[in-house]
């Protein structure tokens, strides 16, 4: 699975206005359902919720991954969002998010495609540098580039 397949310029905003869990999931479901990502926002987000009771998606340096393996996903994506602000998360090192990186992954993708994209963005985030650029680039654009440059 190549990551750069996955992302797509109209899935990433980087002035996302929800100043809270729950709304910055909901802003992101909104992209991915308004590019036909996903055929219901309900469906999806039960399953985020579902895996977020599941553990922790906040993997720390400001940055947690949710996903929703969900029968809603009818391409499996990532959606990225950054908030100027600061929203509580439940992460590995305590503090707050600002980018969240939602993946949307198809039922029948929910095993080896899952887990490769996973390891693509985990290795990606291992970069300090990346992780840096990550939370001050300014254009979609450029986000997508990260994560071109790693794979």
């Amino acid at each position: 699975m190549d990551i750069t397949k996955v992302i797509n310029e109209k899935t990433i905003n980087l002035n996302l206005k929800g100043r809270n869990k729950d709304e910055v999931l909901s802003e992101l479901t909104d992209l991915l359902f308004n590019e036909n990502i996903i055929d219901s926002k309900e469906g999806f987000l039960k399953d985020v919720y579902k895996r977020e009771a599941e553990g922790q998606t906040g993997l720390g340096n400001y940055i947690a991954i949710p996903h929703g393996k969900s029968e809603s996903v009818l391409k499996t994506s990532l959606a990225i969002g950054r908030t100027n602000n600061t929203v509580e998360w439940e992460t590995l090192d305590g503090k707050p998010v600002k980018c969240i990186i939602l993946f949307a992954v198809r039922a029948v993708d929910k095993t080896t495609t899952h887990i490769k994209l996973l390891s693509q963005v985990a290795e990606a985030l291992a970069d300090d540098d990346i992780t840096e650029k990550l939370l001050t680039k300014e254009n979609p654009k450029e986000i997508m580039e990260l994560f071109r440059e790693k794979k």
